[in-house]
């Protein structure tokens, strides 16, 4: 008899009883835990949980579908139960910059990112050679003050088309509209420099060298209506110095931005990334 491996993932308002109502049921159905993680929010009195778990050929994954709904109405739980090998359907924005579309196309090459990347949409042509040689369709969507709200209907439908699960913005360098940011909201996935102090507008890793800056950082985000506020998935941070110039604090930068978007994505995929409000209860691996 052959394994598979899935995922049960709840939250639910915090009461007596939570984990046993996940664990019992699996210890029930003789199905063994290889990964559990488990969180009550204090603040928010909400619990949080996540299994991994292995099943044999004699698993019926209906019939325990239909086990756990019973228990988990009663505990006025939201869940989700999908196997290790679902491959949710994500499209990527990007614009000019290629490092972290470069990343999440390499990961899901060799099988390190479960994901299908049905679209990639761009406001540019640049990397329309790369989407190819990944046999990936590319579309390219100019867009100018005038055309914004065209380009954005253009870019929504083809997300719909896709049957999108996930958008990921891997370095796409415009500002949603307030009526995309809604519709994408909890289910897109953001990338920005996270340097201290914070600098905007151009060039912001040469006001960092400007200032002397000695961290350079990255911040993964959900998408929501308030500019890069959105919900925290990841960050990473690192020291740099006065010997970094800043071609070094841009090289610097663009790599911490790659692991840390494609992190993000990933630990969104594989279901560790819960949303608490305008927080998040992330079970790293």
């Amino acid at each position: 008899m052959s394994d598979t491996q899935w995922i049960l993932t709840a939250q639910c308002p915090s009461r007596l009883g939570t984990i046993d109502a996940v664990t019992g049921l699996l210890y029930q159905n003789q199905l063994y835990i290889t990964e559990l993680h488990s969180f009550d929010d204090c603040n928010s009195q909400r619990f949080f949980i996540r299994a991994n778990f292995r099943s044999d050929d004699r698993f019926d994954d209906k019939t325990f579908r239909n086990e756990f709904l019973e228990r988990a109405n009663r505990f006025e739980m939201q869940w989700e139960l999908r196997p290790t090998n679902y491959r949710p359907k994500v499209v990527i924005m990007v614009s000019k910059f290629d490092h972290c579309l470069n990343d999440l196309l390499y990961q899901h090459k060799i099988g390190a990112l479960n994901i299908e990347i049905p679209a990639i949409i761009s406001n540019h042509p640049d990397l329309e050679d790369l989407a190819r040689w990944y046999n990936i369709p590319y579309h390219r969507l100019p867009i100018t003050a005038d055309t914004k709200a065209q380009q954005e209907a253009q870019v929504w439908q083809i997300i719909q088309d896709s049957n999108a699960e996930l958008v990921v913005l891997a370095r796409y360098m415009q500002v949603l509209s307030s009526d995309m940011c809604q519709k994408l909201e909890g289910w897109a996935i953001n990338i920005h420099h996270s340097l201290l102090p914070g600098f905007k507008g151009a060039k912001p890793y040469h006001q960092a060298w400007e200032k002397g800056v000695k961290t350079v950082g990255a911040t993964a985000h959900y998408i929501n209506d308030d500019l890069d506020e959105g919900p925290i998935i990841t960050q990473e941070i690192e020291p740099v110095d006065h010997s970094y110039y800043p071609e070094d604090l841009i090289a610097k930068g663009r790599d911490i931005e790659r692991m840390t978007l494609t992190r993000a994505v990933r630990y969104h995929v594989e279901q560790r990334v819960f949303l608490n409000g305008n927080r998040t209860v992330v079970f790293a691996d």
